[in-house]
């Protein structure tokens, strides 16, 4: 007697199926990663004809997943690039993993995902597994991705089974990878949620099913606006403790002993990345749609998105307290444009929004970071794209009239900094075992 072949069910949670990941950036490279380490072969599928071309070379295009890791799941066999959608008729399940950003006007701009949708759908197979892993508005897979698979044919719940399961992706971040962040995993059907653990049970350690895609979708939502509106606060809070000559940090520092009832957050230069400045005005829109206003959520917007102008108010400051001079011809160099620390990640970054009302000022602006060599392409900077990194150095140092720490990177001699440094506007606190030396010539923003 022969026994019955192995469900799709079956097949996830062996790992002996194929995986098409659509988006080979920030959440479908470490995806593929964790895919791969599970033991299912992956196709990686992407637009970027060049990132292609790298990734099937063994080269990474991010800075903390390195050549080696790439080299090494390429080596395997489990892993391939490709431009070409067609090969979507191979894969047992898509997963989505595609940018969704804002438009001109913080709505929701989907573009993306429809047309990934568009250019996948001719190529599934019945029975095929889709699951949306970016962020988006509650109701998003349940309003758009299935009715656009229905209307090429296919029934969910019967020919294709649809997921929602957000990214949590932290880049540079090692304490936590993908295999070792809970899942959160919603389905609007029970097949489809029985295939969606399946898959990920095979690579995650924990799973967190919830009882819809809407809910599913709602979590990730909440996830950032937690942190939007709290790092709003503690902003806040240092524009109005730096008036009463409070240092902000010391108070963070000590409130954060409490082992109950409080969670640190910390001011910055304002919020990049692609998650916190953008995902928060997903559900602002839908809100506004209903009917409905979300006051907490846009307040935190105006605080977060005001501070890159108090950071150059602070620096014009410190100049004319300093050298009796505001920053129309000063000499100004940036320490770091990443959004945040150890990456080379330039999305949304407030640096470059600094940047450019440096330059608005007359100021002459330069910057160093060890992690980005050139800055890149950016829809909302693109005048910037193409300036170099300069070398970090005495000389340099001497030359700056103010130096302006915008990301704090550990790989950088901060040392240095304090001791050649004519003027430093700190708004990370990376410059506070250095108080002492610096004296006047620091100031915090």
């Amino acid at each position: 007697m022969t026994s019955d072949p192995p469900t799709l069910r079956d097949r996830f949670a062996t790992g002996d199926a194929r995986l098409g990941i659509i988006g080979m950036g920030y959440v479908g490279l470490p995806l593929m990663l964790a895919a791969t380490a599970g033991g299912f072969e992956v196709t990686g599928f992407d637009i970027d004809r060049p990132k292609v071309e790298g990734l099937n070379a063994g080269r990474s295009p991010l800075q903390h997943i390195g050549h080696a890791r790439i080299r090494a799941v390429v080596d395997t066999g489990r892993f391939r690039a490709t431009a070409d959608f067609a090969e979507i008729a191979a894969v047992d399940a898509v997963l989505i993993c595609v940018p969704t950003p804002l438009g001109p006007h913080r709505e929701p701009d989907l573009s993306f995902v429809t047309g990934t949708l568009d250019a996948l759908i001719p190529h599934l197979r019945p029975g095929c597994l889709v699951v949306l892993e970016s962020t988006t508005w509650p109701g998003t897979t349940r309003d758009i991705v299935v009715p656009m698979l229905e209307a090429a044919g296919f029934v969910s719940g019967e020919s294709v089974f649809v997921a929602y399961s957000p990214e949590r992706e932290d880049p540079g971040n090692t304490a936590f990878v993908t295999g070792r962040i809970p899942k959160i995993i919603g389905a609007d059907e029970p097949h489809a949620m029985a295939l969606a653990t399946a898959l990920y049970g095979r690579f995650v350690a924990e799973l967190v099913p919830v009882g819809s895609t809407a809910t599913a979708e709602a979590v990730k939502l909440t996830e950032n606006i937690f942190r939007a509106v709290n790092i709003a606060l503690v902003n806040e809070l240092k524009l109005v403790f730096e008036r009463m000559d409070i240092d902000v940090f010391a108070v963070i520092d000590a409130a954060k002993t409490k082992p109950f009832g409080y969670m640190p957050f910390y001011p910055g230069p304002g919020l990049g990345g692609h998650c916190i400045p953008i995902d928060p005005f997903y559900l602002t829109w839908k809100a506004k749609e209903l009917g409905l206003a979300t006051r907490f959520i846009e307040l935190a917007g105006e605080i977060n998105t005001a501070m890159p102008e108090h950071v150059v108010q602070r620096a014009a400051w410190a100049l004319d307290r300093q050298r009796g001079r505001g920053l129309n011809g000063a000499k100004v160099l940036l320490l770091g444009v990443a959004y945040k620390k150890n990456v080379d990640d330039m999305r949304e970054s407030p640096a470059l929004v600094i940047w450019q009302h440096l330059a608005a000022r007359g100021a002459e602006v330069a910057y160093h970071d060890p992690h980005v060599g050139v800055i890149p392409p950016t829809r909302r900077h693109a005048d910037l794209a193409g300036e170099c990194s300069v070398p970090l150095d005495a000389e340099r140092l001497r030359a700056a009239d103010l130096v302006l720490v915008t990301t704090d990177h550990d790989a950088v001699d901060y040392g240095l900094i304090a001791a050649e440094a004519r003027l430093v506007v700190d708004t990370r606190n990376v410059m506070a075992p250095w108080r002492a030396v610096l004296a006047e010539r620091l100031v915090a923003a």
